[in-house]
């Protein structure tokens, strides 16, 4: 399928759900409400709006992040919520929070980017050692990895009483996505956008080492770039929303079946389709227990799941 049409066709279904987006919630908005009513405009400007505009960009920039991710250790089922990355994330807001509880929120986002880079050069250190005759190694890895990780934040949390608070960023839910309380998500996506200009150079990575070293590539610092693109992400995605896992991991997938490997053509369409699908999750929450809400990490997870099986049972239809 051509990417033009899947593009369109995503960025058709991108604004018809975003309008849907805008008035399901268990406050009945309307569109005739918003000129009749001061208070229908109020919760559509402080909460709708934002809480639509946060689900657009968190599934944007995780799928980003989940397709350099896997061209950066080379395997298609890793992603950053379930290799490490995510999950060194809530460990930085653990740390700041034990530690430095008063800290600015920049000093609070940096301490919990420079800890997801960390455990995700970690990872990437294993991954080098496991013998590229067995692939699926990798992704196995990275879920003990991160469950190691995932179940050191759940001990220390309970330890210090933090259990609750901390199984906030340990599960992404949209429904405390207020005004004032996403704007960080901007920088997640400044970020993700500024990686399409290094595309090309993430899919000579994807090569290997030695390819991208023969073509007269910076391997090393090509790499650091995209692992610290991904620790950013995660990092503001986690801080904000907490983590929505299979993001990364389903959507790039999907698009490389669908229209093929250029990262540089496909990379719009992998945030659009990211950003969609994690909306219509969003909005399957809010209804299907309506009126009261499941989280969208937990939605996503089960469609995700769903996809995920179909990825490995059907095979390439691009062309």
């Amino acid at each position: 399928m051509a990417p033009k049409r899947i593009f369109w066709a995503g960025l058709v279904g991108l604004a018809l759900f975003s309008i849907l987006s805008l008035f399901v919630g268990v406050i009945e908005v309307s569109p005739i409400s918003l000129w009749r009513d001061p208070e229908a405009l109020e919760v559509l400007i402080i909460s709708r709006f934002p809480r639509t505009v946060a689900a657009l960009i968190t599934g944007a920039t995780l799928a980003i992040a989940g397709a350099i991710m896997q061209m950066l250790v080379r395997n298609r089922f890793v992603e950053p919520m379930t290799a490490g990355t995510g999950q060194g994330a809530a460990l930085g807001i653990l740390l700041v929070t034990l530690f430095l509880p008063s800290a600015p929120i920049f000093t609070k986002m940096m301490i919990a980017t420079s800890v997801a880079l960390i455990t995700s050069l970690g990872f990437l250190a294993i991954v080098r050692k496991l013998p590229s005759t067995q692939p699926m190694l990798v992704p196995l890895v990275g879920l003990i990895y991160g469950g190691i990780l995932g179940a050191g934040v759940t001990f220390v949390a309970y330890q210090a009483d933090l259990l609750q608070y901390i199984g906030v960023w340990m599960n992404g839910e949209l429904s405390g996505v207020l005004q004032g309380r996403y704007e960080l998500l901007w920088i997640a996506a400044a970020v993700g956008a500024l990686t399409y200009f290094a595309a090309d150079q993430f899919a000579i990575v994807g090569l290997g080492r030695t390819t991208s070293v023969n073509l007269g590539l910076n391997y090393g610092q090509v790499v650091l770039i995209g692992l610290l693109a991904i620790s950013l992400v995660s990092a503001l995605t986690v801080t904000t929303v907490g983590m929505i896992p299979f993001v990364g991991l389903v959507v790039p997938n999907i698009v490389s079946r669908l229209a093929g490997d250029n990262l540089r053509a496909t990379l719009p369409i992998v945030a659009l389709i990211g950003a969609v699908l994690t909306l219509v999750s969003d909005i399957l929450g809010r209804v299907l227990r309506f009126p009261f809400e499941i989280p969208v990490g937990t939605v996503f997870g089960m469609i995700g799941a769903i996809l995920f099986l179909w990825l490995l049972y059907r095979g390439p239809r691009h062309g």
